[in-house]
């Protein structure tokens, strides 16, 4: 997108789109498929699944080990969730469910970084975050990808409480 403080990027996976709101609802999950490298893990006294209003906590490391409270100010189960922090920027997911090319089923994931509400959004641009983010958002969403098609996601893996 053109305004530079909502990057939004999309990605096709053949998963339902309810299989990639659990994991994105899961944040013991996030440190999993983030694409920035900042998430290291969510903080072990927030909830285990996330919905409308909850907080929770996550470990993050840009230079120097620092945690961060975020709200989920977005939900509707299986289609769209996102959080705010204290800075005010959302992170925000859109599910649609659809078919490719060859018709097979699956999801067109839009992850967003919307910073258009932040007060203070010349300190964002100044620390270059809306010339990052569409890197790492395309990173995260490929991450979610792989994560989505591994044994994991199907049960198999470690439990999320066992990845970080």
């Amino acid at each position: 997108m053109t305004n530079r403080y909502l990057v939004s990027r999309s990605r096709f996976i053949a998963a339902a789109p309810e299989a990639i709101f659990e994991v994105l609802a899961t944040p013991a999950l996030h440190s999993v498929i983030d694409g920035s490298g900042t998430v290291k893990g969510a903080q072990p006294r927030g909830p285990e699944r996330l919905a409308l209003g909850a907080k929770f906590g996550m470990e993050m490391n840009i230079k120097l080990d620092y945690k961060i409270l975020n709200t989920v100010c977005e939900f509707e189960e299986g289609r769209r969730i996102a959080w705010r922090h204290f800075g005010g920027h959302v992170w925000r997911y859109l599910l649609n469910p659809i078919a490719d090319a060859a018709g097979n089923p699956g999801t067109l994931v839009t992850e967003q970084w919307d910073a258009r509400e932040v007060r203070a959004r010349i300190l964002l641009r100044l620390a270059g975050y809306p010339r990052r983010h569409p890197a790492n958002i395309e990173q995260t969403l490929a991450k979610l990808d792989a994560y989505m098609t591994s044994e994991a996601a199907a049960g198999a893996g470690p439990a999320p409480d066992q990845l970080h």
